[in-house]
């Protein structure tokens, strides 16, 4: 490196690129965590720098950071909130326990940016000091969690919208194909008759319940230990600053921030495992919904072919005319690495030791993966597939006349042994259930029918509430 400039810590003299806006603690954690190549999550920088402004802010009522480092401090992190030197957070998700090095970046960049603003050159850390004034009143020990939970925040009204999105469109589909009667199948073997409608308003009945599910862990990420400093014991921070700096944050986010235990929101990653716990639901349901899909869009001449998926690309390089459910492949292998970033983050929560989880950056980027996984995967899915989802009808139909399960429906008609004979005789002759009923006389072939739709509609609009 030769076009560097030269800036001394503790340990010594470091060269940090003369174009950086962070400085030589950052320089250090790039050189010594060269890991998995990925930059911090943006709504986690984005987090944690407005920490590094209701900092500010708070710190300034009691007359602890004055007039000018305030404002230069804010006006810089307003540039970076506003989309300017998101390149400038550069240290590996893989860092130091507990983010120690990330909290240096967005101090050094903060503390360069008002320096600058103020005359001053990057590097000198005059007037204002990355440690001294960006970091008053605060550690990584409590602005890393902190951080953590207010980028899950942002992250979840995302979430939540395309899980909204998906249920809309099965719902949509239910409404459609109310009267769609089809063979319902258990242990994947023929069963009694429902419809497309119930069997679709189920799967937007289950998402929304995973849903709420999701949003219920919402208050809990929204109370914070910000104000706990080192080891939550609330060292060398100004009167009242953990009310004060909770209260701006709930003004900058617009979300009920809240104080909490200042020394407990630093040990237990509770509530960030409550919140993977209910991302794991969500992927579990997703991914049998999927298969389902799948299944049911099979063949389309050899498999069920009960539903087409619209067609996004040619499915093989060798057979000509090929089309494959590759959107719902695609959503199965994001939900099987959400259930990976799930467990993950389960180990790391109880990896805590004593007043300090150091496992937070792994445990915040595992989080962020599976969040945002999933908000791609369902909207793509939703969008390129189930949105064009087409029912065959007449293939629901004829699969149903061929179910030798239509037998059930006449067990209050003629009682279960006699209706078990009618099936071992559709089954062996492979002629209709309908057909043989009306052969022997037990009713006509149009009650059968009747019958048959009476029994897929079941119990009417409450079987059916998405």
């Amino acid at each position: 490196m030769t076009n560097y400039r030269v800036e001394k810590d503790s340990l010594g003299e470091y060269k940090v690129p003369a174009a950086a806006w962070y400085g030589i603690q950052t320089a250090r954690a790039v050189d010594n965590f060269p890991v998995s190549g990925r930059m911090p999550d943006t709504d986690f920088v984005r987090a944690h720098v407005t920490i590094k402004l209701a900092a500010a802010r708070a710190n300034l009522q009691p007359g602890w950071l004055d007039q000018l480092r305030c404002e230069a401090i804010v006006a810089a992190c307003e540039r970076i909130l506003n989309g300017e030197f998101l390149d400038q957070f550069v240290v590996d998700r893989f860092q130091a326990g507990a983010g120690t090095s990330h909290n240096m970046n967005s101090n050094e960049v903060i503390a360069n940016l008002a320096n600058v603003a103020l005359g001053g050159a990057c590097g000198d850390y005059q007037p204002v000091n990355p440690n001294d004034h960006v970091n008053m009143g605060q550690s990584t020990n409590d602005t890393i969690p902190t951080a953590i939970r207010l980028a899950v925040l942002a992250k979840l009204p995302r979430l939540l919208q395309e899980v909204d999105a998906m249920a809309a469109a099965f719902n949509a589909i239910a409404e459609r194909e109310s009267d769609t009667v089809k063979s319902g199948r258990t242990h994947l073997q023929d069963a009694v008759p429902t419809t497309i409608g119930r069997e679709f308003a189920a799967y937007a009945w289950v998402l929304r319940r995973v849903g709420q599910q999701l949003a219920a862990v919402r208050p809990l990420l929204c109370e914070i230990g910000l104000g706990g400093s080192a080891a939550g014991t609330g060292l060398n921070t100004s009167p009242d600053y953990a009310r004060r700096v909770a209260a701006q944050l709930a003004e900058l986010t617009g979300e009920p921030i809240v104080s909490s235990n200042l020394a407990g929101q630093m040990q237990s990653m509770h509530d960030l495992q409550a919140l993977s716990a209910a991302i794991r639901a969500l992927a579990l349901e997703l991914t049998r919904i999927a298969n389902d899909l799948r299944l049911l869009a099979s063949g389309p001449r050899t498999g069920l072919g009960e539903i087409t998926l619209p067609a996004v690309q040619p499915g093989s390089s060798i057979m000509p005319g090929k089309v494959n459910p590759v959107m719902f492949e695609m959503l199965n292998q994001v939900c099987y690495q959400v259930l990976g970033q799930d467990h993950a983050v389960a180990l790391m929560t109880q990896a805590g030791q004593l007043e300090l989880n150091v496992m937070m950056p792994a445990l915040g980027s595992a989080l962020f993966d599976a969040m945002d996984w999933l908000t791609h995967a369902m909207r793509a899915a939703t969008q390129k597939n189930l949105l064009g989802l087409v029912v065959n009808r007449q293939r629901c139909a004829d699969f149903v006349h061929a179910s030798v399960g239509l037998a059930t429906l006449l067990n209050t008609q003629i009682g279960y042994a006699k209706a078990a004979e009618i099936a071992k005789q559709s089954e062996k002759s492979g002629r209709p259930v309908r057909e043989i009923v009306a052969e022997t006389g037990l009713m006509t072939a149009e009650a059968f029918d009747a019958l048959v739709l009476q029994a897929a509609n079941g119990v009417g609009s409450a079987a059916m509430s998405g």
